[in-house]
Parts: structure tokens; C-alpha cells; sequence
């Protein structure tokens, strides 16, 4: 059923697939749930996946190339594709031993209301733990911080796309870039830009870039209002007993106990809540955060 998807994964030339096509789009899951990708993701490849086992491989390059809030759980994977739940339910296990995926809550806080929302994160790239954690304390590693373009550069190098008359060199879309850059602070998007610079143009056109650098200072637009600030707290998930702990106690994505290892050695700071009393200990502190009559819940 997704033999389209599926056949595109590296080192899976014997993995049996059916040959018709799925008859709908991969279910979506409900909003605030299902798939997250991972930011600062490198290009696609046809080796993403190659140190994977087949069947993993073949899994995680279907679930790779469904969009953002899809239904990524066991039942709904096991439904579209070729392998029961207990075979899905293993592979998503190894994708989060290999560093693919994680599965944890957050708690995206308002200044009116706190709402806790089941997350699942897809990697393509593998981290391993030490990115995980950073990524759970809403950091990441600098290095995968520095894009090689901005987004003010790249707009303008396409701009001729849109409109031929308007191609314009590097050194042209350097030097307008910090105008453009203006444009995306006041809460400007690529369509309004690329409507102010490309509509009514005159002919010919004598000088691109002193066109477009007239357009831009003339048609610069107002401050708009900041959005509504939000904060966001998250945590990750032992993959087998589902308990909740500090990023860096799950290494390989399960947490001391079900390793084997001692909890104190690696669950947390001191005084940290220990499996399994730490579920029960975040509900209840969830519970009193805020009233009864001012929940939301999804």
C-alpha cells in the first residue's frame, strides 16, 4: 500500500511490498499530535537510512517523507504498511535506539492557558543523545545553527523566476538583503514581497536592482503587532516503560531502569522523582498548575 514511498528506501531489495498504490493520503493525527520533524535537518539521500536493518530502513524512509502532524503511531503505520504491529512497534523502537526518533510531551504555556501535547520527533539525520538533550532544553547544537543562505538571500536569488526582467547577480542580492531582512521583521511574507516587487513591472526594464531597491524602501511596510508570546517546555520518554525523565538520563532513548543500570547514576539531578513514581509525581504537578475550570486538553 505504500510501495511508493517505501521503495525509494537504501538496502531494501528484498523487502516484499504490494504493488498497488495507498487509495488515500496517510491519516493525519489529531492537532497537537503525531509527527515532528527535527529542525537543521541535512539534504535527502538515498542513504539516509543504509545502516538501518531493511525492514527499518524501509520504515523510517516512509515515515520521513509524510508531512508534519501525520499519524505515526504503531496501529496507524501498521494499517498502510506491509508489517504487523509488533513488527512496527519494534522498528519504531530501534529508529529511537539509532537516534531517529523520540517520543516525549510539551507544555506550551500561554498567558492564558497551559497546555500539555503529546509529541513524536522524526529525525532524519541521527543525533545522538547529546543532541536530543540539547533539543529537549530548546537548544541545539551551534554548528547546525548557521544556515548556508538566508532566507532575505534566497528570495532574492529566486527572484528571477517569478519575474525574468528581475534576475539579479550575488553581489546584487547581498547588497539588497539587509532591506529584505527589514521586510521579514515587520512580519512580511515571500508572497506579499514577491507581489510588491513583481506587480506592474514597466518595459523594459532599464536596472533590476536599483528597481527592486526602489520598490522595497517605497513599499516597505508597517510594524505589525508581535504574536502572543509562548513558551514551551518538553520532555522526552523512556521508549519502553513510557516514563518521562531528564534528556539526558535516556541514553539510546530508555531511561536507567529499563538499561539495567542503577537510577541514580544517570535519572537526573539529585532529588530528581525516580521511575515509577515519576508519572504519577508530573500528573499530579500538572493537575496543580492550573485550575480544574481552566484546563484544556486534547
Amino acid at each position: 500500500m505504500a510501495d511508493a514511498q517505501l521503495s525509494a528506501a537504501p538496502c531494501t531489495p528484498h523487502v516484499s511490498l504490494p504493488a498497488t498504490p495507498p487509495a488515500a493520503p496517510h491519516p493525519m493525527a489529531n492537532p497537537g499530535y503525531g509527527k515532528r520533524s527535527a529542525p537543521y535537518e541535512r539534504p535527502r539521500s538515498d542513504r539516509d537510512f543504509a545502516h538501518l536493518l531493511p525492514r527499518d530502513a524501509a520504515i523510517a524512509a516512509y515515515v520521513d517523507r509524510l508531512p508534519d502532524g501525520s499519524d505515526i503511531s504503531v496501529k496507524a503505520l501498521a494499517k498502510v504498511l506491509p508489517y504487523g504491529q509488533c513488527a512496527v512497534r519494534t522498528t519504531l523502537n530501534r529508529l529511537q535506539e539509532a537516534g531517529h526518533l523520540r517520543r516525549g510531551s510539551e507544555c506550551v504555556a500561554t498567558e492564558h492557558v497551559l497546555l500539555w501535547v503529546t509529541r513524536t520527533f522524526f529525525s532524519r539525520t541521527a543525533r545522538d543523545d547529546a543532541w536530543w538533550a540539547a533539543f529537549a532544553q530548546g537548544d541545539v547544537p551551534k554548528e547546525q545553527q548557521r544556515p548556508t543562505r538566508s532566507r532575505a538571500f534566497i528570495l532574492l536569488a529566486s527572484l528571477g523566476r517569478a519575474a525574468p526582467t528581475l534576475t539579479l547577480s550575488s553581489a546584487d542580492c547581498v547588497d539588497l538583503e539587509p532591506q529584505v531582512s527589514e521586510w521579514f521583521e515587520r512580519g512580511a511574507t515571500e508572497a506579499e514581497l514577491l507581489h510588491a516587487l513583481t506587480a506592474g513591472l514597466p518595459t523594459p526594464v532599464h536596472h533590476a536592482t536599483s528597481l527592486v531597491r526602489r520598490r522595497l524602501r517605497d513599499k516597505m511596510p508597517p510594524e505589525r503587532v508581535a504574536p502572543v508570546h509562548r513558551t514551551v517546555l518538553r520532555t522526552l520518554e523512556c521508549s519502553e516503560c513510557r516514563a518521562p525523565g531528564s534528556p539526558e538520563a535516556l541514553l539510546g532513548g530508555r531511561c536507567a531502569l529499563c538499561r539495567g543500570t542503577e537510577p541514580d547514576a544517570h535519572f537526573g539531578p539529585p532529588g530528581a522523582v525516580q521511575a515509577p513514581g515519576v508519572r504519577g509525581r508530573m500528573s499530579s504537578v500538572r493537575a496543580a498548575v492550573v485550575p480544574r475550570s481552566e484546563r484544556t486538553y486534547r
